[in-house]
């Protein structure tokens, strides 16, 4: 057994952060105002934005918790992805065609626009609730594999990936996280292929005993045809979470959206959106199977020792198993997974949402400088986020249950803005509140084994409450509709 990092590892480690911080200064030369700042002009190409797209969607908690998923269960979550392409399309052609008409920084502004001020703060607050929440627990994936890698406490990793992101995107801004993030997407894809070959080398089995020994286990079981409508993985339920849970992600979440933005027409921006679909479902594919490998090789070995946690199962395995060189890999993708955080987007909906409306203020200068100043904000309560999710397990379904609770809400409210001409503005805020206090109370209840829902319900009931609601309770608007 091999423990501790080697020359190499620190080498690797070393080159991808000197990487980072080069481009984050070459990209943050020059920037004058927060257009640059958040949307790089408009002059990205599709191509860099589709890689920039894929690393943030993939981020340290598909890189720490796919595998653990696979370690644990099967791949049975590649059903969702079967949704989630269903909603890239949807978003593509109707979301993305709203946005552009409108001329949006932020996606809210486009809600603003459509209805008006109460609706445009209430989603950013949404977004700001559930994206610091979620991508604290995101933080807090990548900083437990580093301090399991690297011997170090956690909080240690914490406030190491704390400054190393406010520092890089703090001078980069938006063309920082997006040139970086075209890096950092083939990186996820060496590393994966790197580790899944560590694996086979510790273990010494070929492909077609891995697949024989997976398969005997229901390891790469992928369809759920079961009726348990309390299950979050059965085909039904993971393709509708898919849908909701990817057009709540992608086309109502200023994280991920931002980088579709930076693109200068529709058009470009809809054939980025199309081609993640292609990049995104091998890179997990390649993740489910680096844990199903490392369930394999404990079959094969029950006297290795075992990590207290399953989310540790890759960073315990890497520490002990890989060969020097591959652990540098491994921590270089997750560090790089992790740096690529939300304070951008965090930064311009809290600049373009709520400071410039209630402040009035036009100075460029002035407003560049906060949104500085709003990045290392943000970085400390995410760092005091992820600190606050010590001693738990599952972190992918966590994070997934905490984006439910006002997912659902910004769809459904999106979803009336993009196919109604219903106009409505305080009436969207009290629907999204409701909407959100019925998928807490829902979850609160099935925690508490009072009733029996799954997670995955969340967002479908959130939408179809908000929608519905608004829908209702407000009046048909003939400019709207022209």
């Amino acid at each position: 057994m091999t423990v501790g990092l080697y020359f190499a590892d620190w080498f690797i480690l070393a080159f991808a952060l000197i990487v980072l911080l080069a481009v984050a200064y070459l990209s943050g030369r020059g920037q004058k105002d927060t257009e640059d700042f958040f949307l790089a002009k408009r002059k990205i190409p599709v191509w860099a934005a589709t890689l920039s797209f894929v690393a943030t969607e993939i981020s340290a908690m598909t890189i720490v918790g796919v595998p653990a998923v696979g370690f644990k269960e099967n791949w049975q979550y590649l059903q969702f992805f079967i949704g989630s392409a269903a909603a890239r399309i949807l978003i593509g052609y109707f979301f993305i065609p709203s946005f552009y008409k409108y001329g949006t920084v932020t996606i809210y502004e486009f809600l603003g626009k459509r209805f008006g001020s109460a609706t445009q703060y209430c989603s950013s607050a949404f977004f700001f609730v559930t994206r610091l929440f979620a991508s604290g627990v995101r933080l807090y994936a990548a900083s437990l594999a580093v301090s399991v890698l690297m011997g170090w406490p956690l909080h240690y990793a914490i406030i190491f990936f704390s400054v190393i992101s406010v520092i890089f995107i703090g001078f980069g801004g938006i063309r920082a996280v997006v040139w970086t993030g075209m890096w950092e997407a083939f990186a996820f894809y060496a590393a994966g292929a790197m580790m899944l070959y560590a694996i086979f080398n510790a273990s010494g089995f070929s492909f077609s005993q891995f697949l024989a020994a997976a398969s005997e286990n229901n390891k790469l079981s992928v369809i759920n045809w079961g009726f348990n409508f309390s299950d979050p993985n059965i085909f039904v339920i993971a393709v509708l979470n898919g849908i909701f849970g990817s057009m709540a992600a992608f086309g109502t979440d200023q994280e991920l959206m931002q980088r579709l933005l930076t693109l200068n027409t529709r058009k470009e921006s809809q054939k980025s959106i199309i081609l993640t679909i292609f990049a995104t479902l091998p890179l997990v594919t390649l993740y489910l199977a680096v844990g199903t490998a490392i369930f394999v090789y404990y079959k094969a070995n029950p006297s290795a020792s075992l990590p207290d946690n399953s989310d540790k199962i890759l960073s315990h395995f890497a520490l002990n198993f890989f060969p020097a060189g591959f652990k540098g890999i491994f921590l270089a993708a997750v560090v790089l997974a992790s740096i690529d955080s939300p304070l951008s987007s965090l930064t311009s909906s809290f600049i373009t949402d709520i400071y410039k409306p209630l402040s009035g203020e036009k100075d460029e200068a002035k407003l560049l400088r906060l949104s500085r100043v709003s990045i290392l904000f943000f970085g400390i309560i995410l760092g005091l986020t992820a600190f606050m999710c010590q001693n738990i397990e599952g972190m992918l379904w966590l994070a997934f249950k905490i984006n439910g609770l006002t997912a659902g809400s910004l769809l459904g409210i999106f979803l009336l803005g993009i196919f109604t001409s219903r106009q409505s503005d305080k009436t969207n805020a009290f629907s999204m509140i409701t909407a959100f206090l019925i998928c807490l109370t829902t979850m609160i209840l099935s925690e508490k084994k009072i009733i029996n829902v799954g997670w995955s319900w969340f967002i479908v009931i959130g939408t179809v409450c908000a929608f519905g609601l608004s829908f209702f309770l407000s009046e048909k608007n003939n400019e709207a509709a022209k």
